[in-house]
């Protein structure tokens, strides 16, 4: 049986200053899935502006998060780096798939939920009821097959699956007619298929970096509090600031994992120098378990400045002059839509449009 031919996409969106949590939860994840796969990687500026329509630096956004891949280690050479608008046959697709999706499964979106509520549904935009089609355009106008996802993108993945079989079912004579589509089995049943059934790329637990000043919400670039997150632009005095001031308890490091429960900013501090250091929690408690804070705080802060600098020095290189960010968008962009016009010709011919 015939098979999709395995690509990965994934994307970032242009709206407030990277952070740790970025960085470990996907970009680090990204740099290593390129090793063995046909990558993507995508700016979603499209995505943006759902929330907000005008923003005062997209642009400088927009070449932010580009900086910051480049700076990681993905080379843009052997894989595709652009921003989503800059491709119109993800919008192009969207459409399509927003007279395929269903009313219901927009509503039942958690975010799309969280977001709107009773008291806000005048105030949100179409485009954030329909944006999950337009994320499910982005990953299927390449036929990507894998995505890596953290456990708040799980449902926007099962959502793209959905859709690709709704189309694919819709139009499954088309296909057939077309021949473009390949022989998948869904269950027990076979399906000729145009889309591919994207996979989950979940490489191992995906550290969970929260706040560093509250130890029970996710680190986010929309909290008030700068100190509550290490930005991936900050320099070696910001770091340790931060961490200086990144609330503790008064007890001392427990040895064992199960020490580190009701203890929500000590767990997280123990997460982020084991997921910095590569290593499991256990590892970084057996070196140091029963010491205290005043001990441990001046350690991660060494190594998250040695982890750090080096990416945060190379964006700012990149940011200083812009040249050479835009020529790489300005690349993957041309070479994003290459692929994405050979894939929208076919689904042209198959929904029945005249070209």
């Amino acid at each position: 049986m015939a098979e999709f031919q395995p690509l990965v996409f994934s994307g970032v969106q242009p709206t407030g200053n990277l952070h740790l949590g970025n960085y470990l939860g996907a970009i680090r994840k990204f740099v290593a899935l390129q090793e063995n796969n046909d990558c993507i990687y995508c700016v979603v500026d499209l995505h943006a502006i759902t929330a907000q329509l005008v923003h005062d630096d997209m642009r400088g956004q927009i070449r932010s998060i580009a900086a910051a891949f480049i700076a990681s280690g993905i080379d843009p050479k052997k894989h595709i780096v652009f921003n989503q608008s800059a491709v119109p046959q993800h919008a192009e697709l969207a459409w399509i798939f927003n007279c395929v999706a269903r009313i219901g499964w927009m509503e039942r979106m958690t975010q799309f939920k969280d977001k709107s509520g009773s008291k806000n549904a005048e105030q949100v935009s179409l485009g954030l009821l329909a944006y999950p089609s337009l994320m499910a355009a982005d990953i299927l106008v390449y036929r990507a097959t894998h995505v890596p996802v953290g456990d708040d993108q799980k449902q926007h993945l099962e959502l793209a699956r959905d859709i690709a079989m709704k189309f694919n079912l819709d139009f499954s004579k088309q296909i057939r007619d077309a021949g473009t589509g390949i022989d998948i089995k869904v269950g027990d049943e076979p399906v000729h298929a145009f889309f591919p059934m994207v996979e989950p790329l979940i490489d191992g637990p995906a550290p969970r970096v929260m706040s560093l000043r509250d130890g029970t919400k996710k680190m986010s670039k929309s909290d008030a509090s700068d100190l509550s997150r290490i930005n991936l632009m900050d320099d070696a005095d910001q770091i340790s600031k931060k961490i200086k001031k990144a609330k503790t308890d008064p007890d001392a490091l427990p040895s064992e994992v199960e020490g580190l429960k009701g203890r929500p900013e000590a767990d997280n501090l123990v997460g982020i120098y084991a997921a910095l250091s590569d290593r499991t929690k256990l590892d970084v408690l057996n070196e140091y378990g029963g010491q205290q804070f005043s001990v441990f705080k001046p350690a991660l802060i060494d190594l998250a400045v040695s982890v750090l600098s080096p990416i945060t020095g190379e964006m700012r290189r990149l940011m200083d002059d812009t040249t050479h960010i835009d020529a790489i968008l300005r690349d993957g962009g041309e070479r994003a839509r290459a692929r994405a016009d050979k894939v929208m010709h076919d689904v042209r011919d198959i929904v029945g449009f005249l070209q």
